[in-house]
């Protein structure tokens, strides 16, 4: 279709038709990425191509939710994900003042619902519809939902109240395993694929608080306990009593460790779901104590070794078959386990018992192998049903509140998604009809809203054609003749049916209906079904036998002979229904049959869910083989098809799926009055602020219609035909436009034509204004250029002769404060001393060994110089010698002079500090011009080291 309105078609145009084709779908995105739109309504145009990008670009990023309309699109990640499912993340969507602004979750459609009981809008009830084929995630999915509702309709005032809700809560969220491990199996789509259908009622008092919960089952696939597909398993609790019994329940339910049996293949594989001690908890806290765990498993272990029991075929037919020599002890246990006797047991399976005449005389026929194994398929089917029903009751007595207790309820529906197998039979035929009964539901809720939208934006719902599937429904289930009516009358007739004869009824008696196909070329018996998601191809044998689904009644009195505590609960032995079970010939009442009774539960499934606002969840499936990160898009349109999203999409098609605001229209399509003689474009924004105190929306919209309608009108003239033949396959609403995909090939045509014919005045404009300016900028640039190299250098210059002048006055100032440190440092008067002092004659002979050390005292002067002025050294006589020698002062008497330090005068006996501690001396020359050189050289002067200039003070003579 972008091709087309695009309109090119020739190689060298490929380039910029993919060009054209992405901004036209920028336009119609609204500028978004697909992993962004949050909804599919969003995606323009709404076609299979589309969504199915749509969906994949999201689920590649993580994305699992995706709204549709009205129905939320869960896609299965196949990869745990817990911050997806945190209480954390359920406060905040309850929390949220508008939950819808959110991304799209099941918490989103959990609190629309919640908030919709709590505003008491009728209708108050709520229900969810959860669809998709098995593997989707339908199970997880109502999981969740309890849970969240568990969290937000729990808000008890007083502890005990608290205590109450927490009991309650804990009885609905643990009848999920229960009914997963009674009720699910794995098959070969699904791990945990739930064999029946059921409808949860979450029960609300008037403060919006839950107080309870019913459960309501439908069509449980009980041919599952005696008959599996290959690569497929048992119902779960099988697999869990096998290998979560201990030593003791293994040798009281005779199931050794690597026991085989005919009923549980697959035991080798190792699922999450085979976790016993998580389904006894639940089953505790659902009020079944110990002892009936027990009796419900030791049933079941029966039920299993029932399985082993074998049967050869006799050679005479008035002789029972006999069993199996490795069977024996299969029956034996069996009718231990089950507390049945053991030669009753075998009589019921092996010979049937035939009433006929007013007098009802008995008649006793040895059955035949393959009657045999149908009646002992029977009995464990039998059972099963009765424990599983039994379970459901057992759940609601304990989760249901009293009927004065809540007001309000909201439902959780999980149904079968569409079937269609190599082999179908009447399971299938029972789902699909479901299936199609609940589409038509949503289609007409779907329509509803739809018709709502048109009403609001002006428009006519008479404009829209939809495709509906009555059709369908009146071959399945319609008055007087259907194929369900066929299959009844079968079952009530009095003789042997066979599977051709049941085909050529059903295509003769409904040849004329369109949904009824034919398949000459198979050889086996079987007729199809045009269902909404596909052709479907149903196998005739066997189909009257299974909606029968005769319970011989000496099965049922078998088992009212059981000691068994639960059996005896299971199978009472009622006057009533004994009388029921043998009516007499002249009032003999009409068998219920299997469709009967499905048909009767989905009518009354529908009452309610008509009763109620309807929300809708399709649990998609990316891939067959449970991968993450991995999308094929066959299979997902597959799935679109079969829960009914791309009819949704056909209905949207079949109105207007463009759906175009005024003001992007406007911004798109104004220049297309270009192609109108005499008009003349004019903005569509608001008018200038002069003018605002008399502009009014009314105005405003008004002015909007007029450049619509005048943009409409360039339609025929686009499709160069007059406007009377044109039809007009566009309406302009109240704020939008609703185009179908012919009326936007066309206005995206006349779009291009616009745009190429403007393309051309500009290149040829644009062209003469380049080389102008080119010009102008080249006489420029040479100006600009002579203009910046002159005062590049005059700055330069400038900057040069600042520097010089810097350097000279600093050279000049640094020279004359050299000189004047200098001139300071000599300013002391030098004494002249004598080379020879002569000593005084009141002067006494030093001792020899102060003579020697005055010696060497006066060989090592420096170091003398550094001990008279430290803080510690030399005390007493010796600090004064090292004093003398290194000032050589005059000899005479020691008395007659006095040597003053800096520690025993306060001041500063030089213009340099006095050292502090320890002294480096650094043989390095001073930086002073004057520092070393003495003026007046004196041998007794003294020099050196004249970083330290001592001051000596001549004392009086004492």
């Amino acid at each position: 279709m972008l091709q087309q309105v695009n309109g090119h078609s020739s190689g060298s145009d490929a380039h910029g038709g993919e060009s054209l084709r992405e901004d036209l779908q920028e336009f119609l995105g609204g500028e978004a990425p697909l992993h962004q739109l949050d909804d599919l309504t969003k995606v323009n145009p709404v076609t299979l191509e589309t969504v199915l990008r749509c969906l994949q670009a999201r689920y590649m990023a993580d994305t699992l939710y995706t709204s549709a309309g009205c129905t939320l699109v869960a896609l299965n990640p196949f990869k745990p994900i817990p911050q997806l499912y945190s209480p954390e993340l359920m406060q905040e969507y309850h929390a949220a003042p508008q939950p819808q602004k959110l991304k799209p979750h099941i918490f989103t459609v959990g609190e629309q619902t919640y908030r919709n009981v709590k505003s008491l809008i009728e209708p108050v009830n709520q229900s969810i519809v959860v669809s998709g084929e098995s593997g989707a995630g339908k199970t997880w999915t109502s999981r969740c939902l309890m849970k969240f509702y568990a969290v937000v309709a729990a808000s008890p005032t007083s502890w005990e109240n608290h205590k109450i809700a927490e009991r309650i809560e804990q009885r609905i969220l643990n009848s999920n395993p229960v009914m997963e491990a009674f009720g699910n199996a794995c098959t070969l789509r699904n791990n945990n694929s739930s064999r029946f259908g059921k409808f949860i009622q979450l029960q609300l008092n008037r403060a919006q608080q839950m107080t309870g919960a019913a459960v309501q089952t439908y069509l449980l696939e009980k041919t599952r306990v005696a008959c599996q597909a290959s690569n497929e398993r048992n119902f779960h609790i099988f697999y869990q009593i096998c290998k979560g019994a201990s030593a003791d329940e293994r040798l009281q339910w005779h199931l050794p460790e690597g026991a085989a049996f005919f009923w549980l293949p697959n035991p080798e594989r190792t699922l999450e779901e085979d976790c016993f001690e998580v389904t006894r908890e639940a089953m505790l806290h659902l009020g079944i104590d110990a002892p009936t765990q027990n009796n419900i498993f030791q049933a079941l272990a029966g039920l299993l070794h029932l399985g082993n029991t074998r049967f050869a075929d006799s050679g005479n037919e008035a002789q029972p078959c006999p069993l199996m020599d490795d069977a024996k002890c299969s029956v034996r246990t069996s009718a231990s386990l089950l507390r049945l006797p053991e030669d009753p047991l075998l009589e019921t399976l092996r010979i049937r018992t035939i009433r006929a005449g007013r007098q009802q005389q008995v008649f006793r026929k040895p059955c035949s192998r393959a009657e045999c194994d149908t009646r002992r398929d029977c009995l464990a089917k039998l059972v099963y049903a009765r424990l599983f029903d039994w379970l459901v009751s057992v759940i609601n007595s304990s989760i249901c509140a009293d009927p004065d207790s809540w007001t309000t309820f909201i439902g959780l529906l999980d149904v079968y998604g569409f079937e269609s197998f190599p082999t179908n039979s009447l399971e299938q035929l029972c789902i699909n009809y479901a299936s199609e009964k609940l589409q038509q539901h949503f289609v007409a809720h779907y329509l509803r809203a739809q018709q709502e939208e048109y009403t609001a934006e002006g428009l006519e719902w008479s404009t829209v054609s939809y495709q509906d599937n009555q059709t369908c429904l009146d071959l399945i289930e319609g008055s007087p003749v259907s194929i369900c009516s066929l299959i009844n009358e079968e079952c009530r007739l009095n003789r042997p049916s066979s599977a051709a004869q049941l085909q050529t009824r059903i295509e003769s008696a409904l040849a004329g209906s369109p949904c009824l196909g034919h398949n000459k070329l198979s050889r086996e018996p079987s007729f199809i079904v045009v269902h909404y998601a596909g052709s479907v191809r149903y196998h005739t044998a066997g189909l009257v036998e299974k909606n029968k689904d005769p319970i011989p009644p000496e099965l049922t009195r078998l088992l009212q002979q059981s000691q068994d505590p639960l059996l005896k609960v299971l199978f009472p032995a009622d006057p009533e229904e004994k009388s029921q079970e043998e009516p007499s010939g002249q009032s003999r009442a009409p068998v219920l049959t299997v469709v009967s009774k499905f048909k009767a539960s989905l009518e009354q499934l529908l009452q309610v869910l008509h009763s109620t606002t309807p929300h809708y969840i399709r649990c998609i499936k990316p891939n067959g083989q449970g991968q993450a990160q991995m999308f094929h898009q066959e299979e997902v349109l597959s799935q679109l098809e079969a829960c009914g999203l791309v009819e949704t999409i056909h209905i949207s098609a079949a109105g207007f799926p463009i759906r175009v605001s005024h003001r992007n229209f406007l911004k798109r399509y104004e220049l297309l009055r270009r192609l109108r003689p005499g008009a003349a474009p004019s903005p569509h924004g608001p008018p200038p602020d002069e003018g605002r105190s008399e502009w009014s929306p009314h105005s405003e919209q008004a002015t909007l219609q007029a450049l619509l309608q005048d943009i409409l009108h360039t339609l025929p003239a686009l499709a160069q035909a007059p406007a009377e033949t044109t039809p007009a396959p566009v309406h302009c609403g109240r704020t939008k436009v609703f185009m179908t995909d012919s009326t936007l090939e066309l206005l995206e045509r006349g779009r291009a034509q616009v745009l190429e014919q403007c393309a051309r005045s500009i290149q040829g404009g644009w062209r003469r204004h380049w080389g102008r300016k080119q010009e102008r900028q080249r006489r420029a640039a040479v100006l600009i250029q002579a203009a910046v190299r002159s005062w590049l250098t005059r700055k330069h210059i400038q900057r040069l002769h600042a520097a010089a002048t810097v350097i000279k006055r600093a050279w000049q100032e640094w020279r004359i404060k050299m000189a004047f440190l200098a001139s300071k440092e000599l300013d002391g008067v030098e004494e002249q001393h004598s080379s020879q002092v002569t000593c005084s004659p009141s002067s006494l002979p030093l001792p020899q060994a102060q003579a020697r050390l005055l010696g060497a005292v006066t060989r090592f002067w420096p170091l003398g110089l550094v001990l008279a002025n430290a803080a510690v050294g030399a005390r007493g006589f010796r600090r004064k010698l090292v004093v003398f020698a290194c000032l050589p002062l005059p000899v005479g008497s020691p008395s007659s002079y006095t040597v003053q330090t800096a520690q025993e005068q306060a001041g500063v006996t030089s213009i340099r500090a006095l050292p502090q501690g320890s002294i480096k001396f650094h043989c390095r020359k001073s930086p002073l011009r004057y520092a070393d050189i003495c003026p007046e050289p004196s041998p007794n002067s003294v020099t050196g080291f004249n970083q330290i200039l001592l001051e000596r003070h001549r004392l009086g003579h004492v």
